[in-house]
């Protein structure tokens, strides 16, 4: 069977430091929720016995191109909000960790027929992650009302002109319909200054591809089904790239729910069904930022399953 490599898809950010966190047991049952080009899949199958399992989560068609070879290994094409359903359904009651790489791969990125990047001209406005479903990101600029859009631009991209981009997105729009990337990139650039308009319009891009992924209840999903998961001593390894993730992340690890709030009992002391391994966030050396530079904003979370005191 011929495997593609990862190096065709993307390199794997923090890629020992992740799978390190995980602390592999020979025997264990291994989730890695955002597969792509099977980077950190391959490193923990290196780890892993013959008795060990390792299934491989991810919801584009061009992630099957990656497909490793193994017994150890089950390919799941789905979105991992999916993660208990489809744990239920291979009968897999407890794992012992989950490996996600939550950043938008350089494979999308560098693909101009999916519309991730506004380096590309009359891209098409698309940024499914799944391109056999859901509304395009094409669908959200045209059909969104100008709050929603505004909404949109300010809680995921952060963007301070929110209103006025959205205002700009609907009057243009009322001309003609926006379908590609140098449209939009038309449409708004007139509120973007000239020192920060790259920084400003990747937020923009951001928050349009988190929209249409509805990426932020996805991960919500995941992670508590995660935690339920997990067995005792179980580990969660987490890569975050920007801050609406990274909070939701550390969150849970935090408190054991996504909102953050911290429980505890009846002699003050905090309840959590998470440990975190390391208080302090891992970033990459500067080796590995200028050797890939996806990896420039990566910040690695761990914590772990507590064990019952009973």
């Amino acid at each position: 069977m011929m495997i593609t490599t990862a190096g065709t898809y993307h390199k794997p950010v923090l890629l020992q430091e992740c799978v390190d966190g995980l602390g592999i047991q020979p025997d264990g049952i291994y989730v890695d929720v955002t597969f792509g080009g099977g980077g950190h899949s391959k490193e923990i199958l290196r780890r892993l016995g013959p008795k060990g399992r390792l299934f491989g989560f991810d919801q584009d068609a061009d992630a099957e191109k990656n497909i490793i070879a193994d017994d150890r290994f089950t390919f799941v094409r789905s979105n991992f909000r999916y993660l208990k359903n489809w744990m239920r359904y291979f009968e897999v009651e407890r794992i012992n960790g989950l490996l996600a790489d939550l950043g938008v791969s350089s494979h999308h990125l560098d693909d101009a027929t999916r519309g991730f990047s506004f380096r590309f001209d009359d891209a098409p406005l698309d940024m499914r992650m799944n391109k056999r479903a859901g509304k395009t990101a094409a669908d959200v600029v045209n059909d969104y009302s100008e709050q929603r859009l505004a909404d949109v631009f300010y809680l995921y991209g952060e963007l301070k002109q929110a209103r006025r981009i959205a205002a700009s997105v609907v009057k243009v729009r009322g001309r003609q319909r926006i379908e590609t990337t140098t449209q939009l990139i038309a449409a708004v650039e007139q509120h973007f200054p000239r020192e920060r308009e790259k920084k400003d319009m990747a937020r923009l891009f951001q928050a349009l591809r988190i929209e249409v992924n509805q990426e932020m209840q996805a991960l919500k999903e995941m992670l508590m089904g995660a935690q339920e998961l997990l067995a005792e001593g179980g580990r969660l390894s987490i890569i975050t790239y920007h801050s609406l993730e990274d909070r939701i992340v550390k969150n849970i690890m935090r408190s054991g729910n996504t909102d953050g709030k911290v429980e505890q009992d009846f002699f003050g002391k905090l309840k959590s069904p998470l440990h975190i391994i390391n208080n302090k966030v891992i970033v990459p050396t500067d080796e590995e930022m200028e050797n890939n530079p996806r990896s420039r904003s990566a910040k690695l979370r761990v914590a772990e399953k507590v064990k019952s005191e009973e």
